[in-house]
């Protein structure tokens, strides 16, 4: 099945070839990891807590200025870097749980129209996995994160969805029109929760995914077509491709 277009997908790259590094105590991942968790194929030498070094940098930088108005809170970092492999196994599995959740049977020909229409969902969601150098998922660049907001206990605050669901509930605005005339509400609340999340990752030079309130970008070619620069500057990224994990 084809594709859903994505405005940034021909953007050119022309990656400036920062290292992965991992993933920082002072920013918090939550264990366990969810995709390692369901059996992704990430090998044995792909630790998923890796990023680019100027994206751990901003995200420390978004760290520091969250916690300037709001010391009780701080990051929790869902997702990080991801390779191919684990994309395409990511991508699998969403369109099987999306088929059993809505019933539809995809050994039955009889339910290829509501396949097809679960697939174009997903995707709107999750980028395809290419392989393809001038095209990579926002991922396997090391510049793309998927995170939430959390308490000093760990405690994941309530964002009016789950990272991953799939749906109009998982746009950034999702609550915003409604929340404008019930300030009292619960989907105000986690409108106001979603908005200090890009406030403070869009402060430090990140760029927020049009489809997830989760996941934001540096680098990659979704950031550099939000912001008309003329070149991403990270491209797809596997450290089993270079023992120095030079990207």
């Amino acid at each position: 099945m084809s594709a859903v277009l994505r405005s940034w997908s021909d953007w050119p790259i022309n990656d400036c070839g920062e290292l992965l590094k991992r993933v920082p105590d002072s920013l918090y991942c939550l264990e366990p990891h969810p995709y390692l968790s369901l059996g992704a194929p990430y090998g044995s030498n792909s630790d998923p807590w890796r990023l680019r070094e100027s994206v751990l940098v901003r995200l420390g930088e978004a760290q520091k200025l969250l916690q300037t108005d709001y010391p009780q809170l701080r990051f929790g970092i869902y997702d990080a870097w991801r390779p191919i492999a684990v994309q395409a196994f990511m991508v699998d599995f969403t369109i099987k749980k999306e088929c059993r959740l809505k019933g539809v049977d995809l050994n039955d020909e009889f339910d290829l129209f509501e396949l097809k229409k679960i697939t174009e969902e997903v995707q709107k969601f999750w980028a395809p996995p290419s392989i393809d150098r001038s095209n990579p998922p926002p991922h396997s660049t090391g510049g793309a994160i998927d995170l939430t907001i959390i308490d000093l206990q760990s405690h994941q605050l309530d964002m009016g969805g789950v990272i991953d669901q799939i749906g109009e509930i998982s746009y950034p605005n999702y609550y915003s029109s409604f929340s404008i005339n019930h300030p009292n509400s619960n989907e105000y609340l986690w409108n106001q929760r979603r908005n200090l999340l890009s406030s403070v990752m869009e402060k430090v030079g990140f760029s927020q995914h049009p489809n997830e309130w989760w996941h934001f970008s540096y680098g990659d070619q979704l950031w550099a077509w939000k912001n008309a620069y003329a070149t991403a500057i990270y491209g797809s990224c596997d450290p089993a491709d270079n023992n120095e994990m030079i990207c």
